[in-house]
């Protein structure tokens, strides 16, 4: 089943059980998804709603943080609520491990040496973790890491 129907049939069952909170997040996510199909001018491919899912997620954790230092912590909670309904859609995230063992591969594979190499070494990295679900910082934070060793 492809994760729009996923969500169309999720908040049905929302609906029916009377679950506000997570009909609200579900609604979001229909809309989003919808706007990018419309912004497309096609229906989403799974990569592309997982795509559009990641980046309300990354929208939230912003958000936190802002609602964090602004001293609103009734609405960080609330946003803080919101991701893991989100999160259901999304496939298992890649393992630290995993990250680390493909940065390696790239860094021997491209000879990256310095921290100039940053820029190209993140593309290919980037480019391995298409369609899988990984944080773009932790791997920034990794690749730096691992070129200053070098």
């Amino acid at each position: 089943m492809k994760i729009r129907d996923r969500i169309n049939a999720d908040l049905i069952a929302a609906m029916k059980a009377q679950r506000p909170a997570r009909l609200s997040v579900l609604r979001m996510m229909k809309a989003a998804v919808k706007n990018k199909e419309v912004d497309l001018g096609a229906e989403l491919e799974d990569a592309q709603a997982i795509q559009v899912l990641s980046t309300m997620i990354k929208q939230r954790r912003d958000s936190i943080e802002q609602f964090g230092k602004g001293g609103r912590n009734d609405l960080a909670e609330k946003e803080a609520a919101e991701i893991p309904v989100i999160e259901e859609y999304l496939p298992a995230a890649v393992s630290d491990d995993e990250i680390a063992g493909v940065i390696d591969e790239v860094v021997r594979e491209s000879g990256a040496s310095s921290a100039r190499d940053i820029g190209p070494v993140m593309k290919q990295c980037m480019a391995r973790f298409a369609g899988k679900l990984v944080d773009g910082k932790k791997v920034n934070i990794l690749v730096r890491a691992r070129l200053e060793r070098t």
